[in-house]
């Protein structure tokens, strides 16, 4: 099966469904991240020049260490518009690799890049089985599935129709957030407020962690628990339990402490049996 995972920037991809990429690549599934923004404005001190060049071997690390293909446009960020020019392109690429699971932005979020990526993956949808546009690669025979990123935003709010243990995948999640360390330990403190980020290695990864979840520690102190990207992973746990209960039973669902949740979009094709035990039913 091919994966395509649609995010607005580098980093998107990785922190939504970086586990369950992971999970993909190890079935023996053909993965692809692609970044339809070239990272340009993701940082405070470095040129836009300098930021894509350095985002760009961030990304060439996230692809080697999953074993995937990274594509990354070349749009400058906050400009990304759900244009006809860039859906036609964006049916273009979707077409050349012919996936069978898109997973992408919800239309609605804080910014405006990633609005335009959920919009344009809509709009190109089902075009895609349309021949007589973008003639020049053939039309795909059927429409893929399309999955939705887990969310926190409330008009409408984020419906987790798949939700996935992630607790073997945790490490990998964390190390491909550190790999984008010009995001995880400068851009982003920079623009949240934060000025705590240490100088060492080990130090800085302990410091992306945040606090030790362990298996004892309770959704209640989860959720009301700050920074840090281990609290961030578990906290989609938290938030859906009882969707994990109900896929693992009782007894490992309410143990899960980290899940990837995701939301079926209704304009692409709808699971199958055959690709519910493929691609869903088995993680």
């Amino acid at each position: 099966m091919r994966i395509l995972a649609i995010g607005a920037h580098q980093d998107d991809n990785e922190f939504r469904c970086g586990g369950l990429a992971s999970k993909y690549v190890k079935m023996g599934h053909e993965v692809r991240f692609l970044s339809l923004c070239n990272g340009s404005g993701g940082h405070h001190l470095m040129t836009p020049k300098e930021t894509v060049a350095r985002r760009a071997e961030e990304s060439r690390s996230v692809a080697a260490y999953l074993g995937i293909v990274y594509d990354v446009w070349d749009i400058e960020d906050c400009t990304l518009v759900p244009d006809l020019a860039t859906r036609e392109r964006l049916i273009r690429y979707i077409r050349t690799f012919s996936p069978d699971l898109i997973i992408t932005h919800r239309p609605n979020d804080y910014h405006a890049d990633h609005r335009a990526a959920g919009q344009l993956v809509q709009d190109a949808a089902y075009i895609l089985t349309v021949p007589h546009t973008c003639p020049d690669v053939p039309a795909m025979k059927r429409l893929p599935i399309i999955l939705y990123y887990e969310d926190r935003f409330k008009t409408p709010e984020f419906r987790a129709d798949l939700v996935f243990d992630m607790d073997d995948e945790i490490e990998t999640k964390l190390y491909i957030a550190h790999l984008n360390e010009s995001q995880v330990y400068e851009w982003l403190p920079y623009n949240d407020g934060y000025d705590d980020v240490p100088s060492n290695e080990q130090d800085r990864f302990e410091w992306l962690k945040g606090m030790n979840v362990t298996a004892e520690t309770t959704d209640a102190e989860i959720l009301a628990a700050g920074r840090g990207y281990a609290i961030r992973f578990a906290r989609v746990a938290a938030r859906f339990r009882r969707e994990l209960i109900e896929k693992y039973g009782e007894e490992q669902g309410s143990r899960i402490r980290f899940a990837e949740a995701f939301e079926l979009c209704e304009y692409g094709r709808q699971p199958s049996e055959v690709d519910q035990a493929t691609l869903f039913l088995a993680i």
